[in-house]
């Protein structure tokens, strides 16, 4: 998982503690924990406001300095012992070597030729630190009575990893020596790095990012102080903030969720030697073997020895990517921008156009996603834009006309526009949103483009600034295809041509839809899930057919309900041969990567 992180060396040594009193670091703690639990800063501060979280985190930072538990020596001095570790625990570990992959960092390389679909890592539960394994440690006396760790299995986590990290006879050291000594997710950082990010759409998920983290951070340090069942924690002595940055860090670029033992319900895992693999597009080849009690993996595609063997984390756009994992990934086939969409309660004909929506199964009002392929909107787009253009004339044909049931599964079907004028109007107000978004942006195409060619530009501003871009070039190939589509089908309306007619006996369906479903029978996916208002990540969408209770796919670093799963959450993935069940989970407010407190 070499792209999650930078190679870093490890401080040797805990350093020198810094002169400060318990009375000081619990009032710059208080204050923190004020600063960042008041109101949310009303439109237009939030960036005031991170700069004066940050300036109190800096100072506590300071006065924190050389506290912190590291060990002596690299990270690659102990891949051996996490590779011993893992085949006395029962791992496989015949068919890979960790290797340094350049800019990639570190990854698994075939130590012999792999084919396609070939089971090749497998991992046993003993290995896993889990939310179940922090309530049978240390930790778990204060996880029995805080309800903040009781919701939030990814601060459980957190904590679980940073008690056992100062734990020197801790099953896990031989994993937790091995993980970065720190990251490049936004929490890492500087303040004129974060500044490339202003107007983007990642921005407002970032500085949240940070208020929260700044807040579980002050939270737990009072707790961890004063609470009785805290006592006997070995953080009790050493808890900076930079601790708990690097621990949070950890957890959001690497945990999943897993079948508890039993299979009764799903928990979170931080999974050894399998969160070594780097992302490429493809298909999630990751499940969880209920049967064998072992997370399994099989191979993406074809791996000739020495070759670096990657997997696929999931349908995440960038903004996901460097906002959780600390990456932005050149070739992503999954890339999108939010776009806002909603009908008006004041418009007249309000009733009626949320009518025809909900019979679409369709909100009156959410976000959508223009993405990078083309066409550059997904069929529940085209229907809300169908519908949030039609005249009145128009939505009661489609409410009380003939067929009016059936032509509601026409809506996102590009074959069946609705008139030629409502397609002019929906692609011309398209193209208009569009146009909007990228005025909004302090600097053009070109001069970021200027600015990646600098080769004194840090990483993390180059991460940035690539974010920056690849937002602007989706809206901008947006309004090409918005424009293109709109001087089509004017000179459609102008040559007078017949518009394509409606038949019953059509099998009206939506396009881009890989089961071909009825609009009305199908979720909002992408856009209902991975561009909410929270940090959202993507969801498990495997190609299935039949339900086993016993395996589960997860994905690298990725989960969609900390604490809980739909009824409906099983959905079959075949494997290799061999069937998996994802725990496809309904994306909550909570999420892995938010680190909110609730």
């Amino acid at each position: 998982m070499g792209k999650k992180s930078r190679v870093k060396t490890q401080k040797s040594g805990t350093g020198a503690t810094a002169a400060v009193s318990p009375k000081e670091m619990m009032n710059l703690i208080s204050e923190l924990l004020q600063k960042c639990s008041s109101a949310a800063p009303s439109p237009g501060k939030e960036w005031e406001e991170y700069v004066q979280i940050r300036a109190l985190v800096e100072k506590i930072r300071k006065k924190q300095k050389g506290m912190s538990v590291s060990f002596e020596g690299t990270r690659e001095d102990f891949f051996s012992e996490l590779m011993t570790w893992g085949a006395e625990c029962g791992a496989s570990c015949d068919c890979f070597e960790i290797s340094n992959f350049a800019d990639e960092g570190y990854g698994l390389k075939a130590a012999r030729d792999i084919k396609a679909e070939e089971l090749f890592l497998w991992i046993p539960r003993k290995m896993l630190m889990t939310v179940e394994s922090a309530k049978d440690s240390v930790l778990g006396p204060l996880y029995s009575q805080d309800r903040i760790l009781q919701a939030m299995g990814n601060v459980t986590l957190a904590l679980h990893l940073l008690c056992e990290r100062s734990n020197p006879s801790s099953p896990w050291l031989p994993y937790i020596k091995t993980l970065p000594a720190d990251y490049d997710t936004p929490l890492y950082f500087e303040e004129e790095e974060v500044r490339h990010l202003l107007a983007t759409q990642a921005i407002q998920d970032v500085l949240s990012q940070y208020k929260n983290t700044a807040r579980q951070y002050a939270y737990f340090y009072k707790v961890i102080q004063t609470h009785p069942n805290a006592s006997k924690l070995p953080l009790k002595d050493a808890f900076t903030f930079d601790d708990y940055r690097w621990a949070v860090s950890s957890v959001m670029t690497r945990q999943n969720q897993i079948p508890t033992a039993d299979g009764s319900r799903v928990t979170l895992a931080l999974i050894p030697l399998w969160d070594m693999c780097n992302h490429t597009n493809g298909l999630i080849t990751t499940g969880y073997n209920l049967e064998d009690d072992r997370c399994e993996c099989v191979a993406l595609k074809d791996y000739k020895e020495g070759e670096q063997i990657y997997i696929f984390y999931g349908t995440r756009s960038n903004a996901e990517f460097v906002i959780h994992n600390g990456f932005f990934f050149e070739d992503n086939a999954h890339d999108r921008v939010k776009i806002k969409l909603g009908v008006s309660k004041s418009e007249r004909l309000y009733a009626m156009k949320a009518e025809v929506l909900a019979r679409a199964g369709i909100p009156a009002s959410s976000i959508f996603a223009l993405h990078c392929s083309e066409p550059p909107i997904s069929a529940q787009l085209l229907a809300f834009l169908r519908v949030f253009c039609m005249t009145e004339e128009e939505l009661r044909d489609y409410l009380v006309g003939d067929h009016a049931i059936n032509k509601i599964f026409t809506l996102g079907n590009t074959e069946f526009p609705v008139s030629w004028e409502n397609e002019i109007k929906l692609w011309t107000f398209l193209e208009t949103r569009a146009a909007l978004l990228l005025k909004t942006y302090k600097t053009s195409s070109e001069e970021d483009r200027s600015m990646l060619e600098k080769p004194d530009l840090s990483l993390h501003s180059r991460i940035a600034i690539k974010l920056r871009l690849a937002e602007k070039e989706i809206l901008e190939r947006a309004v090409s295809c918005c424009r293109a589509k709109r001087l089509h089908f004017q000179k459609q309306l102008d040559e007078g041509a017949p518009l394509p007619l409606y038949e019953e006996s059509d099998i009206a369906l939506l396009e881009n839809a890989d089961a071909k479903l009825p609009i009305i029978l199908r979720k909002l996916e992408e856009e209902d899930e991975s561009v909410q208002e929270e940090m959202n990540l993507a969801q498990i969408k495997p190609d299935a057919a039949c339900v086993d209770s016993s395996k589960t796919p997860v994905l690298n670093g990725q989960c969609k309900d900390l604490n809980a799963t739909s009824a409906n959450s099983l959905v079959c993935e075949t494997l290799g041969g061999r069937k998996r069940s994802p725990v496809e989970a309904k994306a909550a407010q909570v999420k892995e990567s938010n680190f909110v407190l609730v």
